[in-house]
């Protein structure tokens, strides 16, 4: 291509052919791709919003490893002591993310002895489409088991057992948390779009600064008068250039 941008002619023999522009080139090939799907972002999980006015609906997880049921109830009648009437108990079976789906519980509390790893990824994995508070009560203590439960997903991890007088807080305190790390990955996940929106937008320029010939300010102009003719972000604009120059 001509670094000026002129058209160029190549003869072979007595015939001659003349080389588009490159402008006539992308303008035809951005009217062929006006049909493409724009390019949007993954959408964020459905996260739940905090409960207004009414009892948090609680879904209480069984482990099925555990030796002794009976800390499931002890739970239970906490959780009504405190004032909670919306509870279902349900086992960690493969059923679980169909409960989930069913019932859209506002909190998970995993009721488990031993926090046993495996029980805890799976309500973990269970979720991670509709990120909830999951609260683990337990009577393990080790801490690197607190780690790797934090690690996969806990919001909450609760030693000292259930007193029907601090449940509520404890619950409280749970959802608070949740909300703020909710709060913080939609801001570090808005961060990384812009941040790989500008290489988009930056690498588009480039090429429309080399084929052209034009400073940096006259491709974004460019870039920018293309999105507003064609009603697309600046990013997607960028995208097309790059689809057809790149």
């Amino acid at each position: 291509m001509n670094p000026g941008g002129r058209a160029t002619t190549l003869h072979h023999g007595s015939a001659a052919w003349t080389a588009p522009h490159p402008a006539r080139i992308l303008h035809g090939a951005l009217q062929q791709n006006e049909a493409m799907t724009r390019r949007h972002p993954p959408p964020s999980p459905s996260t739940p919003a905090p409960p207004a006015g009414r009892t948090l609906r609680i879904l209480l997880v069984r482990d099925p490893l555990d030796a002794n049921p009976l800390n499931v109830e002890t739970i239970r009648n906490g959780l009504v002591s405190a004032g909670f009437s919306e509870i279902q108990i349900v086992d960690a079976d493969l059923h679980l993310p169909d409960v989930i789906t069913a019932t859209q519980p506002d909190m998970l509390i995993i009721a488990s002895e031993s926090a046993a790893r495996d029980t805890i990824e799976h309500v973990c994995v269970s979720t991670q489409h509709a990120p909830r508070p999951i609260v683990l009560f337990t009577d393990n203590d080790d801490s690197q088991r607190i780690k790797a439960a934090l690690t996969a997903g806990i919001t909450a991890y609760i030693v000292d057992g259930l007193r029907a007088e601090r449940v509520k807080t404890v619950l409280d305190v749970a959802y608070a948390r949740f909300e703020l790390d909710q709060q913080l990955r939609a801001e570090l996940d808005a961060t990384r779009l812009k941040l790989a929106e500008r290489k988009v937008v930056e690498r588009a320029k480039g090429l429309l600064m080399q084929a052209r010939g034009i400073s940096e300010d006259e491709a974004y102009k460019r870039l920018r008068s293309m999105a507003m003719e064609r009603g697309l972000k600046l990013v997607d604009a960028a995208q097309r250039v790059i689809d057809v120059m790149g």
